[in-house]
Protein backbone atom coordinates (compact mmCIF):
# COMPACT_ATOMS: atom_id res chain seq x y z
CA UNK A 1 0.00 0.00 0.00
CA UNK A 2 1.23 3.88 -1.09
CA UNK A 3 0.48 5.68 2.40
CA UNK A 4 1.42 9.47 2.78
CA UNK A 5 1.25 10.97 6.35
CA UNK A 6 1.44 14.20 7.30
CA UNK A 7 3.21 15.26 11.04
CA UNK A 8 5.03 12.50 10.56
CA UNK A 9 8.49 13.53 12.42
CA UNK A 10 7.03 12.52 15.76
CA UNK A 11 3.77 11.93 18.04
CA UNK A 12 1.11 9.99 16.79
CA UNK A 13 2.51 10.68 12.82
CA UNK A 14 5.89 9.12 13.57
CA UNK A 15 4.20 5.83 15.62
CA UNK A 16 1.82 5.50 12.18
CA UNK A 17 4.82 5.55 9.75
CA UNK A 18 6.43 3.04 11.82
CA UNK A 19 3.57 0.36 12.25
CA UNK A 20 3.00 1.39 8.34
CA UNK A 21 6.78 0.49 7.75
CA UNK A 22 6.42 -2.98 9.66
CA UNK A 23 3.43 -3.69 7.22
CA UNK A 24 5.58 -3.11 3.83
CA UNK A 25 4.17 0.23 3.35
CA UNK A 26 5.54 2.49 0.88
CA UNK A 27 5.41 5.75 2.56
CA UNK A 28 6.01 9.39 1.70
CA UNK A 29 6.39 11.36 5.24
CA UNK A 30 6.41 15.42 5.81
CA UNK A 31 6.94 17.18 8.91
CA UNK A 32 8.61 20.62 9.53
CA UNK A 33 11.31 19.34 11.22
CA UNK A 34 13.91 18.25 9.06
CA UNK A 35 16.15 16.50 12.04
CA UNK A 36 13.13 14.77 13.18
CA UNK A 37 11.76 13.96 10.27
CA UNK A 38 15.07 12.23 8.85
CA UNK A 39 15.05 10.29 12.27
CA UNK A 40 11.42 8.93 11.40
CA UNK A 41 12.52 7.91 7.98
CA UNK A 42 15.68 6.02 8.93
CA UNK A 43 13.15 3.88 11.37
CA UNK A 44 11.07 3.03 8.69
CA UNK A 45 14.00 2.27 6.02
CA UNK A 46 15.54 0.19 9.04
CA UNK A 47 12.37 -1.76 9.19
CA UNK A 48 12.86 -2.72 5.01
CA UNK A 49 9.99 0.13 4.40
CA UNK A 50 10.93 2.12 1.11
CA UNK A 51 10.43 5.89 2.80
CA UNK A 52 10.64 9.32 0.78
CA UNK A 53 10.10 12.50 3.31
CA UNK A 54 9.98 16.12 2.11
CA UNK A 55 10.09 19.19 5.06
CA UNK A 56 6.84 20.84 4.26
CA UNK A 57 4.48 22.65 6.23
CA UNK A 58 0.86 21.93 6.12
CA UNK A 59 -0.63 25.60 6.21
CA UNK A 60 1.27 26.35 2.36
CA UNK A 61 -1.11 25.30 0.10
CA UNK A 62 0.76 25.51 -3.02
CA UNK A 63 3.76 23.80 -1.60
CA UNK A 64 1.39 21.28 -0.08
CA UNK A 65 -0.15 20.28 -3.23
CA UNK A 66 3.04 20.03 -5.19
CA UNK A 67 4.02 17.48 -2.61
CA UNK A 68 0.75 16.02 -3.05
CA UNK A 69 1.07 15.22 -6.30
CA UNK A 70 4.55 14.54 -6.68
CA UNK A 71 4.20 11.59 -4.20
CA UNK A 72 1.13 10.61 -6.17
CA UNK A 73 3.09 10.62 -9.40
CA UNK A 74 5.63 7.99 -7.95
CA UNK A 75 3.61 6.08 -6.51
CA UNK A 76 -0.53 6.14 -6.65
CA UNK A 77 -1.29 6.57 -3.31
CA UNK A 78 -3.67 4.55 -1.65
CA UNK A 79 -4.30 6.05 1.90
CA UNK A 80 -3.52 9.82 3.03
CA UNK A 81 -3.41 10.58 6.80
CA UNK A 82 -3.66 14.32 7.33
CA UNK A 83 -2.70 14.52 10.18
CA UNK A 84 -0.63 17.39 11.38
CA UNK A 85 -1.40 19.46 14.01
CA UNK A 86 -0.61 22.17 16.91
CA UNK A 87 -1.43 22.96 20.51
CA UNK A 88 -1.48 26.27 20.92
CA UNK A 89 -0.17 27.21 24.59
CA UNK A 90 -1.45 30.92 25.36
CA UNK A 91 -4.35 31.99 23.59
CA UNK A 92 -2.03 34.91 21.78
CA UNK A 93 -3.22 36.11 18.49
CA UNK A 94 -0.26 34.70 17.13
CA UNK A 95 -0.77 31.48 18.92
CA UNK A 96 -4.44 31.54 17.51
CA UNK A 97 -4.06 31.98 14.39
CA UNK A 98 -1.10 29.47 13.80
CA UNK A 99 -3.24 26.90 15.93
CA UNK A 100 -6.39 27.96 13.09
CA UNK A 101 -4.13 27.79 9.91
CA UNK A 102 -2.34 24.72 10.93
CA UNK A 103 -4.87 22.22 12.15
CA UNK A 104 -7.73 23.38 9.87
CA UNK A 105 -6.19 24.84 6.57
CA UNK A 106 -3.37 22.19 6.95
CA UNK A 107 -6.24 19.43 7.20
CA UNK A 108 -7.86 21.25 4.29
CA UNK A 109 -4.15 21.26 1.96
CA UNK A 110 -3.81 17.47 2.71
CA UNK A 111 -7.37 16.25 1.57
CA UNK A 112 -7.99 17.89 -1.31
CA UNK A 113 -5.07 17.60 -3.18
CA UNK A 114 -5.65 13.86 -2.17
CA UNK A 115 -9.34 13.59 -3.47
CA UNK A 116 -8.05 14.99 -6.92
CA UNK A 117 -5.58 12.54 -7.11
CA UNK A 118 -8.28 9.98 -6.21
CA UNK A 119 -10.98 11.16 -8.69
CA UNK A 120 -8.67 11.41 -11.48
CA UNK A 121 -7.74 7.35 -11.30
CA UNK A 122 -11.15 6.98 -10.37
CA UNK A 123 -10.33 4.16 -7.92
CA UNK A 124 -11.51 5.19 -4.40
CA UNK A 125 -8.63 5.96 -2.12
CA UNK A 126 -8.91 6.61 1.72
CA UNK A 127 -8.53 9.89 3.51
CA UNK A 128 -7.70 9.64 7.50
CA UNK A 129 -8.27 12.86 9.62
CA UNK A 130 -7.11 13.19 12.92
CA UNK A 131 -9.22 14.98 15.06
CA UNK A 132 -9.42 14.89 18.72
CA UNK A 133 -11.50 13.71 21.54
CA UNK A 134 -11.07 17.55 22.31
CA UNK A 135 -13.22 18.20 19.28
CA UNK A 136 -16.23 16.69 21.04
CA UNK A 137 -17.03 19.85 23.05
CA UNK A 138 -16.01 23.32 23.92
CA UNK A 139 -13.19 23.28 26.07
CA UNK A 140 -12.16 26.24 28.16
CA UNK A 141 -9.08 24.89 28.81
CA UNK A 142 -8.35 25.06 24.88
CA UNK A 143 -10.66 27.14 23.12
CA UNK A 144 -8.70 27.29 19.81
CA UNK A 145 -7.70 23.50 19.92
CA UNK A 146 -10.91 22.39 20.58
CA UNK A 147 -12.78 24.77 18.03
CA UNK A 148 -10.23 23.57 15.16
CA UNK A 149 -10.39 19.57 16.03
CA UNK A 150 -14.47 20.00 16.25
CA UNK A 151 -14.42 21.55 12.63
CA UNK A 152 -11.92 18.92 10.94
CA UNK A 153 -13.88 16.63 12.96
CA UNK A 154 -17.39 17.44 10.96
CA UNK A 155 -15.89 18.26 7.93
CA UNK A 156 -14.43 14.17 7.93
CA UNK A 157 -17.27 12.73 8.97
CA UNK A 158 -19.73 15.08 6.59
CA UNK A 159 -17.12 14.16 3.75
CA UNK A 160 -17.79 10.19 4.36
CA UNK A 161 -21.40 10.29 3.73
CA UNK A 162 -20.59 12.90 0.64
CA UNK A 163 -17.97 10.55 -0.58
CA UNK A 164 -19.64 7.38 -0.50
CA UNK A 165 -21.19 7.18 -3.50
CA UNK A 166 -17.34 7.77 -5.18
CA UNK A 167 -15.85 4.65 -3.83
CA UNK A 168 -13.79 7.15 -1.56
CA UNK A 169 -13.05 5.99 2.16
CA UNK A 170 -12.92 8.85 5.13
CA UNK A 171 -12.20 8.22 8.63
CA UNK A 172 -11.73 10.55 11.69
CA UNK A 173 -9.60 10.05 14.53
CA UNK A 174 -10.64 11.83 17.68
CA UNK A 175 -7.84 10.04 20.30
CA UNK A 176 -7.55 11.61 24.04
CA UNK A 177 -4.44 12.05 25.39
CA UNK A 178 -1.40 10.56 23.84
CA UNK A 179 2.52 10.48 25.21
CA UNK A 180 4.17 13.18 22.43
CA UNK A 181 5.82 16.54 21.80
CA UNK A 182 2.52 18.04 22.17
CA UNK A 183 1.04 16.34 25.37
CA UNK A 184 4.85 16.55 27.18
CA UNK A 185 4.17 20.86 27.56
CA UNK A 186 0.71 20.02 29.58
CA UNK A 187 0.67 21.14 32.87
CA UNK A 188 -2.97 19.50 33.19
CA UNK A 189 -3.33 15.90 34.70
CA UNK A 190 -3.88 13.83 31.23
CA UNK A 191 -6.17 11.06 32.08
CA UNK A 192 -5.97 7.51 30.56
CA UNK A 193 -2.39 8.87 28.58
CA UNK A 194 -1.68 6.10 26.41
CA UNK A 195 1.53 5.88 23.97
CA UNK A 196 1.63 6.36 20.50
CA UNK A 197 2.67 3.41 19.46
CA UNK A 198 -0.35 1.83 21.09
CA UNK A 199 -2.67 4.66 19.42
CA UNK A 200 -0.93 4.01 16.31
CA UNK A 201 -2.39 0.12 16.45
CA UNK A 202 -5.78 1.36 16.94
CA UNK A 203 -6.10 3.53 14.69
CA UNK A 204 -4.67 1.29 12.11
CA UNK A 205 -6.76 -1.32 12.98
CA UNK A 206 -9.94 0.46 13.04
CA UNK A 207 -8.87 1.92 9.69
CA UNK A 208 -8.37 -1.09 8.32
CA UNK A 209 -12.14 -1.89 8.89
CA UNK A 210 -13.11 1.53 7.51
CA UNK A 211 -14.79 3.11 10.68
CA UNK A 212 -15.89 6.36 10.26
CA UNK A 213 -15.35 7.77 13.84
CA UNK A 214 -12.31 6.12 15.75
CA UNK A 215 -12.66 7.92 19.50
CA UNK A 216 -10.52 6.92 22.41
CA UNK A 217 -10.37 5.55 25.15
CA UNK A 218 -14.21 5.28 25.53
CA UNK A 219 -14.68 6.86 28.85
CA UNK A 220 -12.57 10.26 27.56
CA UNK A 221 -14.87 10.00 24.38
CA UNK A 222 -18.39 9.35 26.69
CA UNK A 223 -17.02 12.33 29.53
CA UNK A 224 -16.50 15.10 26.86
CA UNK A 225 -19.86 14.06 24.58
CA UNK A 226 -21.23 14.53 27.90
CA UNK A 227 -20.02 18.08 28.44
CA UNK A 228 -21.01 18.91 24.60
CA UNK A 229 -24.52 17.93 25.13
CA UNK A 230 -24.80 19.56 28.90
CA UNK A 231 -27.21 22.93 28.50
CA UNK A 232 -24.71 25.98 27.93
CA UNK A 233 -25.00 27.35 32.01
CA UNK A 234 -23.97 24.01 32.93
CA UNK A 235 -21.37 23.49 30.74
CA UNK A 236 -19.85 26.50 31.76
CA UNK A 237 -19.75 25.62 35.23
CA UNK A 238 -17.67 22.84 34.77
CA UNK A 239 -15.32 24.24 32.66
CA UNK A 240 -14.27 26.58 35.14
CA UNK A 241 -13.26 23.21 37.34
CA UNK A 242 -11.22 21.67 34.42
CA UNK A 243 -7.53 23.52 34.89
CA UNK A 244 -5.30 24.98 31.51
CA UNK A 245 -3.76 22.44 29.41
CA UNK A 246 -0.26 24.91 29.28
CA UNK A 247 0.76 27.78 31.45
CA UNK A 248 2.52 29.44 28.42
CA UNK A 249 4.61 28.83 25.23
CA UNK A 250 4.09 29.06 21.28
CA UNK A 251 2.56 26.51 19.92
CA UNK A 252 4.37 22.85 20.20
CA UNK A 253 3.77 20.73 16.81
CA UNK A 254 2.53 17.12 16.95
Amino acid sequence: MNVLITGASSGIGRALAVECARRGDRLFLCGRDASRLDEALAECRALGASAHGRVVDVAEEGAMREWIRSCDDAAPLDRVFANAGVGTGVESEENVRRTFATNVDGTVNAVLPALEAFRARGAGGQIVITASIAGYGPLASCPSYSATKACVKTWGLALRGALRKEGIRVSVVCPGFVRSRLTAANTCPMPFLMDADKAARVILSRVDRNVGLIAFPWPMRFATWALSVLPAWINGLVNRLVPDKISSGRPKVL
